[in-house]
C-alpha cells in the first residue's frame, strides 16, 4: 500500500495549480495501485487515515473551489481531535510500502515527518512544484519567504524527489550545491499532466463567430508574480488604440499580492473598459471560456510547470507567454508565441499583432494541432516505475 500524504488539500476546496495536481495525481495512481491518503490532524497531534468527508475534498476535482486557500477544521473534528488526544487513541494511520508527499508541507508537517516515515517500509518520496518564493521574493508574500529555505532543506530527509518540470528539478539541485549538500536525494522530473474536461456540445454553441467580438482569456490565480498588471496596462492602452476586444480574467485571488490587480480591474471597469473576472470556477465554465475565445495571454514571470499555457494548447486555443524556465518548457512544440520579457509594452505589442493579423493567429493555430498531451494516467506509470527503483536511504 501506497501512503498518500494530503494533509492540507483533504482540508480546503481550493482549487489552486497544486490542489489540482494532488487532487489528479491521488486520483491516477488509486486507479493503479492500492493508495492509502493520510493527513496529520494537529488536534490529536497524530497521523490517521482521512474520514470520509475529508476523502469527499481530496476526491474532488470538479468543483469551483474556495475563495480561500488556508484549511478549514470543523469543531466537531477539532474535539474530537483533542479528546483523541487527551484518552491517548491508537493512531489510525496504517503502515505502508512507499510514501508520496505531493503537497508544499508547513513546518509542523516537517517536525511530524520522522513518525510517518517510520510506518513506510520502503521509499518516501516528495514533488517538488517551484522554487519562486526564493527567485522572485517580491512577488511571494513575506511568511512563505521566510519559511522556503527550511522547506528545501527539509525535502532532503525524503529518498526521492519528484519535479514537476526541468527547470524545478535543476532549481532544487542548484540550491542544494549552493549549501555545499553532498549526498541528496535522487531528483527526477516527472511533468504534470494536462486533461481538459471535453464539452463537445457546449465547445460548439460557446465557439466564437467570426464577426463577434475577439475574446482574450487569461486563466490563472491573481497574484503579484503573475503579472496580470502588465496585462491589464497593456490592454488599457490597446483599448486606448481604438482595438476592439473583451478581456476575461479567471483564478483565485490572493489576498496579498492581487490586491492591485482586482483595484486595477475595478478601475478599468469604471471607466467601462470590457475586462470581465470570474474569479474561481468549475471546469464547466472553464471549457466553455476556452471554446469561446479567442486567444490566451499567461503574463506570468515565473512558473513551476506552466499549467495554464498548457491547458490552453489543449483546448485548442494559442497562448502568449513568456520563454523562460517552465513556461518556455510548457511552450516547446508550436501554438505559442513566446517572449523574452512579459512586460506591458511586450504583451500589447503580441496581442495587437494576432488581432490585427489574423493571419499570424491561424498560423499559431495551426501549429499546435498536432501536439501530444501527457494524461494523469501516463504520470501515474512513470510515478510507481520510479518508485520501484527507489530505496530508503538509511
Amino acid at each position: 500500500m501506497i501512503l498518500f500524504e494530503a494533509s492540507h488539500t483533504s482540508h480546503t476546496h481550493a482549487q489552486t495549480g497544486v490542489q489540482r495536481v494532488v487532487r489528479s495525481l491521488f486520483g491516477a495512481l488509486s486507479k493503479r495501485e492500492s493508495v492509502e491518503p493520510v493527513c496529520f490532524d494537529p488536534h490529536q497531534s497524530a497521523w490517521r487515515a482521512l474520514q470520509d468527508w475529508e476523502q469527499a475534498i481530496l476526491n474532488d476535482t470538479q468543483g469551483v473551489g474556495s475563495a480561500h486557500r488556508s484549511t478549514d477544521w470543523p469543531l466537531k473534528v477539532r474535539l474530537a481531535g483533542y479528546a483523541r488526544q487527551i484518552f491517548n487513541a491508537r493512531s489510525t494511520c496504517p503502515a505502508g510500502i512507499a510514501l508520496v508527499a505531493p503537497e508544499i508541507f508547513s513546518a509542523k508537517i516537517a517536525r511530524a515527518y520522522p513518525a510517518l516515515f517510520a510506518r513506510v517500509r520502503g521509499p518516501r518520496v516528495a514533488v517538488f512544484h517551484d522554487a519562486v518564493a526564493l527567485k522572485l521574493p517580491e512577488f511571494t508574500p513575506a511568511k512563505t519567504v521566510a519559511r522556503f529555505p527550511c522547506y528545501m532543506r527539509e525535502l532532503l530527509a525524503f529518498d526521492g524527489i519528484a519535479a514537476v518540470s526541468e527547470d524545478s528539478r535543476q532549481s532544487l539541485i542548484d540550491y542544494w550545491q549552493w549549501l555545499g549538500v553532498r549526498k541528496t536525494p535522487q531528483v527526477v522530473t516527472i511533468t504534470n499532466a494536462v486533461e481538459i474536461q471535453r464539452q463537445t456540445e457546449q465547445s460548439a454553441v460557446d465557439k466564437p463567430s467570426a464577426d463577434a467580438t475577439p475574446v482574450i482569456l487569461s486563466v490563472g490565480s491573481l497574484e503579484g508574480r503573475k503579472n496580470h498588471l502588465a496585462l491589464l496596462n497593456a490592454c488599457e492602452q490597446l483599448w486606448a488604440e481604438g482595438l476592439r476586444f473583451e478581456l476575461r480574467l479567471i483564478g483565485l485571488a490572493h489576498p496579498q499580492t492581487g490586491k492591485s490587480a482586482l483595484e486595477k480591474v475595478r478601475a478599468l471597469q469604471t471607466t467601462g473598459r470590457p475586462v470581465r473576472y470570474d474569479g474561481p470556477v468549475d471546469d464547466a465554465t472553464l471549457a466553455a471560456a476556452y471554446a469561446g475565445c479567442t486567444f490566451t495571454v499567461y503574463p506570468s514571470l515565473m512558473e513551476g510547470f506552466g499549467l495554464p499555457v498548457q491547458e490552453s494548447l489543449a483546448h485548442g486555443k494559442p497562448c502568449i507567454c513568456s520563454n523562460r524556465g517552465a513556461l518556455g518548457e510548457a511552450a516547446e512544440g508550436g501554438g505559442c508565441l513566446t517572449l523574452d520579457q512579459v512586460d506591458a509594452t511586450s504583451l500589447g505589442n503580441a496581442m495587437r499583432s494576432w488581432l490585427s493579423t489574423p493571419a499570424q493567429l491561424a498560423a499559431a493555430t495551426e501549429a499546435l494541432q498536432g501536439r501530444r498531451f501527457k494524461s494523469w494516467r501516463d504520470s501515474a506509470d512513470e510515478f510507481v516505475l520510479w518508485l520501484r527503483t527507489l530505496r530508503q536511504r538509511g
